[in-house]
């Protein structure tokens, strides 16, 4: 004899089993009542500075930002990718200064930089002996904007890691 399993859940739910949890009984011919359980797609994969990435992909080709700004070096010791974080993060409040002067149209993209990565920022505080080892954003060469651009993606892909 077949048991044929009839789902008591809803055909538009599906779409919620991919980003929530959801539970949902199946009654097989002879009554018994099974429960499954969908689990949501995990964050793990997630790269904390997604957004930031998106953003900075926008703002990259600007023609209107002219600044040259202190970049860290993109092969600074992994113990020192915080502090190389925080001047990156840093220097985005110098883009915002000159979108503002010169009213880019990517100032919003740079405001959203500046505030994803601060408020991911915000919750680690910044460990005293391993900031003491690594250098001070002003310590770090002064290059243009694109340069700039290209190592704050490849430093963000590597944390992304």
């Amino acid at each position: 004899q077949k048991i044929h399993l009839k789902s008591i859940c809803l055909q538009y739910q599906l779409y919620l089993l991919l980003n929530s949890h959801f539970f949902c009984l199946l009654k097989n011919g002879m009554g018994l009542i099974i429960l499954c359980a969908y689990v949501p797609k995990t964050e793990a994969g997630h790269c904390k500075w997604a957004e930031v990435l998106k953003d900075l992909e926008k703002i990259k080709t600007s023609k209107d930002i002219d600044v040259s700004l202190y970049t860290a070096n993109t092969d600074e010791d992994v113990k020192c990718q915080e502090p190389v974080m925080r001047c990156f993060f840093l220097e985005t409040e110098v883009i915002i200064q000159e979108c503002r002067i010169k009213n880019c149209s990517e100032t919003q993209d740079v405001v959203n930089i500046w505030k994803n990565g601060n408020a991911s920022l915000e919750n680690k505080k910044l460990n005293s002996t391993t900031s003491a080892k690594c250098k001070e954003c002003e310590e770090y060469e002064e290059k243009s904007f694109t340069e700039f651009i290209q190592s704050f993606v490849k430093v963000i892909q590597r944390d992304c890691k």
